[in-house]
């Protein structure tokens, strides 16, 4: 057991005219309702509470001259000479309130003192402790995505989130995006980010996105690496990612914090929580395409994306529009999956333990992927292959998904994957078969239940560290691209029924949807190799 803190301040305090003793010690503040009689109350409980010194969020001095000048009755009353007080005798501390369904509030609660002094003394003493809380951060980078989700981001940042920065006496410099991609090019081009130690977006998993690529890429380049190389290993940053959740589905919000509400994600970055997160690389061919850290989707997910980028005029109800279109049509794509399963790794796809800030499974199985990392280079990949390692699965899937970590939203508070983990260094690669639209039916109801979705003959889950796409029918993107020009000139109602498979037509391919953004190719390489730190 570990020992208690000594006691740094111990002094009898008031809280709304009741007497409390009032301690503080270098990890709790505690404040316990004094007993005016020694006698044992069974129906009058002692009432007291405790505060971490870490979840303060900060103190402040209040004046208590208007109280004192104030009559029971609401009317003022005239101060005569010698009977003002010293204004500056009570603090009051703000500090994290942990609510239900994994939400945090900002609650505060005021000491009056017996003098100025004492005062003065109290706020100090806790001024100090929270000085030596290095993990928070003093200069944050925000950028705000004004057209993500409801188009409410710039107003949750003004009316929830910036308070509390004001409060906890973090600086920010923000910067409203005007285009796709703003972002991005900032970081890669022209921020300082040398005056930072956090990057903050307030948007969706788009944004998210944006600024992922952004400060990875200029990390690497920093740092002389070939983001376009798959065999380099990508060079950490110092600095850390917050989210503040205003998009559609805010699932890496959920996945993290669990919940999607902005004020508990600025509470978060404010006390310096941060989770290492996995970070895969996707190449096509040796070039570089894009990085990841939630979902790799392709075929019913890819398909709900690009069919809901035409209808973004809806808002987030077009993934509802697109998803019943593409449930109804059915597609499926025949391809070839080959994968590297992660072995020697504690956990399965299929646990009911979840993974949680501290996860003795991410940390068991981020240090052996750690250790494991420069024998899986590329020049050992033809070995491994030859000793079988490898695994290769051909056939018709409705859906391939890659999940990084649970991939949890309002809608499926579940996610794809429940048991997937933030930072061991593996994927789950669910790879759903070819079926009918019951059977599918039930695989995607199941995301909302308490069902294990995995128990399905047609749904196959492995936890994995590489794998690899190959659609069936080319050997390049650009011979798929020939193909279906030659075949539309022979369709003369290719254009009408290219959506109906009981038309014989159903696209040879789809797309894959990486963390909600479209990739241009379909054969990809997928390397799960980095950590990466955010603040939560």
């Amino acid at each position: 057991m570990d020992r208690p803190s000594r006691l740094l301040l111990l002094s009898e305090l008031r809280v709304r005219n009741t007497a409390y003793d009032v301690s503080l010690s270098r990890s709790l503040l505690t404040w316990k309702r004094r007993v005016s009689s020694p006698v044992y109350h069974p129906f009058r409980p002692s009432v007291s509470h405790s505060v971490s010194v870490s979840e303060i969020i900060s103190v402040r001095e209040e004046e208590e001259e208007n109280s004192s000048r104030r009559r029971e009755d609401g009317s003022w009353k005239k101060i005569e000479e010698g009977e003002e007080k010293d204004c500056r005798q009570a603090f009051t501390v703000l500090y994290v309130e942990r609510c239900r369904q994994h939400r945090w509030r900002c609650a505060e609660v005021t000491f009056t003192c017996s003098d100025g002094a004492l005062c003065q003394h109290w706020i100090s003493s806790i001024r100090e402790q929270l000085a030596t809380i290095t993990s928070r951060p003093k200069h944050l980078l925000v950028y705000i995505n004004p057209y993500g989700g409801k188009r409410q981001g710039k107003r949750i940042y003004e009316q929830k989130v910036a308070p509390l920065f004001a409060q906890a006496g973090v600086s920010t410099h923000v910067i409203v995006t005007e285009y796709a991609n703003h972002a991005r090019d900032h970081l890669k081009m022209e921020a300082e980010l040398k005056k930072f130690d956090g990057v903050v977006c307030v948007g969706g998993d788009g944004m998210f996105s944006e600024i992922i690529h952004g400060l990875i890429w200029r990390t690497q380049i920093d740092n002389g690496v070939d983001p376009n190389c798959p065999d380099e290993t990508l060079s950490g940053c110092s600095l850390r990612i917050g989210i503040i959740p205003a998009g559609s589905t805010d699932c890496i919000c959920f996945a993290t914090v669990g919940t999607n509400d902005p004020v508990t994600s600025a509470l978060h970055i404010i006390v310096g929580d941060s989770q290492p997160m996995d970070v895969c690389s996707v190449h096509h061919s040796n070039t570089f395409l894009r990085y990841s850290v939630s979902l790799l989707g392709y075929g019913f997910y890819g398909d709900v994306l690009t069919d809901s980028e035409r209808k973004r005029w809806m808002g987030p109800a077009r993934y509802d529009l697109s998803g019943l279109k593409m449930f109804l049509t059915h597609h499926y794509y025949e391809g070839t999956v080959s994968f590297l399963p992660a072995r020697g790794i504690i956990g399965t796809p299929r646990d009911a333990a979840r993974c949680r800030s501290g996860c003795v499974v991410c940390q068991h199985n981020g240090q052996l992927h750690s250790e494991r990392a420069e024998s899986y280079e590329m020049d050992d990949v033809s070995n491994c292959e030859s000793d079988g390692e490898w695994r290769t699965i051909r056939g018709k899937f409705l859906a391939i998904n890659a999940a990084s970590m649970s991939c949890a939203c309002p809608r499926s508070p579940k996610g794809l994957s429940p048991a997937a983990h933030l930072a061991d260094g593996t994927t789950d690669l669910i790879l759903v078969r070819k079926c009918s639209r019951f059977d599918f039916l039930r695989h995607l109801l199941r995301h909302t239940s308490k069902d294990d979705q995995f128990d399905l003959t047609f749904v196959e889950v492995h936890r994995v560290r590489r794998f690899r796409f190959m659609p069936r029918h080319c050997q390049s993107d650009s011979e798929l691209e020939l193909d279906l020009q030659e075949n539309s000139k022979h369709q003369i109602f290719s254009q009408i029924c290219r959506d109906h498979p009981a038309c014989g037509c159903a696209p040879a391919y789809s797309s894959w949807n990486c963390d909600g953004e479209i990739l241009t190719h379909t054969a990809i390489d997928v390397r799960y190799k980095t950590l990466w730190e955010f603040l939560t």
